[in-house]
């Protein structure tokens, strides 16, 4: 399971916070013969860690469509009551597929977990999930520059009586934790000294666990569980805090992955992100702030720089 990036330095670079999101099992198992799956014109498959240019933007814009990734979790990229993709990370998608010539965005709703060998199968041609950037994937996909960041917060029985605000916290009181598959929260709990965590498919099944007092908190992003807990009388939030490890913050940030074969494409995408970015995210937040992201939730951190080049 891949180590959550930490700032060197120990500094807060606030206001571009910099965070980790859900950290991926490493060497996850491909889901079938590359070439078996997905788009047209996208054949060759690089070997790991090879990057090649690549011709599917071409491609894209002739057909139309481009398929995305999504792992049904609100608000960051979900199938709505329409059929149609939405939450943060498809809405951007979709205007800046629109801009690059692909007018039509088509979700693919799979597990996290197979995200990324979804995305080498061919299965779809971008992962639009708001996957957090970290090395070992850097070793696996290639990332446009992130579109977000956050903080942690739990979700935890209703006034919060045993006032759990860190994994600190948790790991000294004796407590139960939670977190969903492959969250990189699962990651910050160990770094805390927690060394069993409960591991349950989403956050809602989290919410579920500590209503019913099987544990005592559930580990997610802010918004994750500012979400699940939204219109519920059951359980609470708590303030959302920085994750740590090894004495220092643990930062990063969440965006969209692509086949190391396609780096014209992550290229073209990457260049209209940038342009979303400018005057002080106001396009972008546009874009995200229904889904509840903000000012706060913004950063100008790099791919380069999460990926450790």
């Amino acid at each position: 399971m891949a180590r959550p990036h930490v700032n060197r330095s120990g500094t807060d670079p606030r206001p571009s916070r910099r965070l980790t999101r859900r950290s991926l099992l490493a060497g996850a198992v491909s889901l079938g013969a590359a070439g078996s799956l997905g788009v047209v014109g996208c054949s060759r498959v690089p070997d790991e860690g090879k990057v090649l240019g690549g011709g599917l933007l071409n491609t894209l814009r002739d057909q139309g469509s481009v398929k995305i990734g999504i792992a049904s979790e609100p608000p960051f990229g979900y199938v709505g009551d329409d059929g149609q993709a939405t939450g943060e990370a498809p809405a951007i998608a979709k205007v800046i597929f629109r801009r690059l010539g692909i007018d039509k965005v088509e979700p693919v709703p799979v597990d996290f977990g197979a995200l990324i060998p979804g995305l080498k199968a061919q299965q779809f041609d971008v992962v639009s999930a708001g996957m957090y950037i970290n090395p070992t994937r850097c070793e696996q996909v290639l990332f446009a520059d992130p579109d977000y960041l956050m903080l942690d917060a739990f979700i935890v029985r209703k006034g919060n009586p045993h006032n759990i605000r860190t994994y600190a916290d948790i790991k000294k009181k004796g407590l139960r934790l939670a977190s969903g598959k492959a969250y990189a929260q699962i990651d910050y709990a160990k770094a805390a000294g927690i060394g069993d965590v409960l591991v349950l498919p989403d956050q809602v099944a989290g919410l579920d666990a500590v209503a019913q007092g099987r544990v005592d908190a559930f580990a997610g992003t802010r918004i994750t569980v500012k979400s699940a807990v939204a219109g519920s009388g059951r359980v609470s939030t708590t303030e959302p805090f920085q994750p740590v490890v090894d004495g220092k913050p643990a930062y990063g940030a969440g965006g969209f992955a692509f086949r190391q074969s396609e780096k014209n494409l992550r290229d073209a995408f990457n260049r209209e992100l940038l342009r979303l970015k400018q005057n002080d995210y106001r396009e972008l937040l546009r874009i995200v702030s229904p889904f509840g992201f903000g000012r706060a939730d913004m950063t100008d951190l790099t791919a380069k720089e999460l990926c450790g080049g």
